[in-house]
């Protein structure tokens, strides 16, 4: 029986990166897999971008309402009718998964018998879980933590969120990178200075 995999971590711990490797792994060995992302994930369009400088194109879009099997049978089908096999599914920014679509991401390991690697942060900038994560978190067969540091040089667990050179910790939980806001990872000691003491 193939396995759902969550490989997470805070921001800029390499995850877009280690998706592309895997990617690279597989189709060394001439195995066909398939990239896919959240619509919702506007930073590069159609494009997984990793900060090392690779980018690639994903396969499809999963859009808000959207069943992540039904597209997926729909590639895996194409795939098929042209000779080949899916080896494995490739999920970029898996935090803003719905949680029911992630439920699709269990069912395509366990049902379909295709491995599926997610990626994505736990938490949001305010420590709160994004549903997506939270699903991936109880269910998932394997979880993988992906490590990075805090500007101090401890671990970096938190996501701190800003607006110019000041943190801000009100707002949506979803603000796609952009002119006016940017992340830092954080340990816990640096997010809660920078917070004031505040969690969530």
């Amino acid at each position: 029986m193939a396995k759902l995999y969550f490989r997470y971590g805070a921001m800029n711990s390499g995850k877009s990166t280690a998706l592309l490797q895997a990617a690279y792994n597989y189709e060394e060995r001439g195995q066909r897999v398939l990239l896919a992302k959240p619509a919702i994930d506007t930073k590069g369009a159609s494009q997984i971008e990793s900060r090392l400088g690779m980018t690639r194109e994903v396969d499809f879009l999963i859009a808000a309402g959207q069943s992540a099997r039904e597209v997926f049978g729909q590639e895996r089908t194409k795939a098929r009718e042209g000779g080949s096999d899916i080896a494995c599914l490739l999920v970029d920014e898996a935090q803003f998964l719905e949680p029911w679509q992630v439920d699709d991401l269990f069912r395509i390991a366990v049902e379909d018998d295709i491995p599926v690697l997610a990626y994505g942060i736990r938490n949001d900038f305010l420590t709160h879980a994004f549903p997506g994560s939270g699903r991936l978190l109880a269910i998932a067969h394997t979880l993988e933590e992906l490590k990075t540091i805090c500007r101090c040089g401890r671990k970096a667990v938190f996501n701190g969120r800003r607006i110019g050179d000041r943190f801000v910790f009100d707002g949506d939980q979803v603000a796609i990178d952009g002119v006016a806001v940017a992340y830092e990872s954080l340990c816990g000691h640096c997010y809660l200075q920078e917070s004031g003491g505040r969690l969530g």
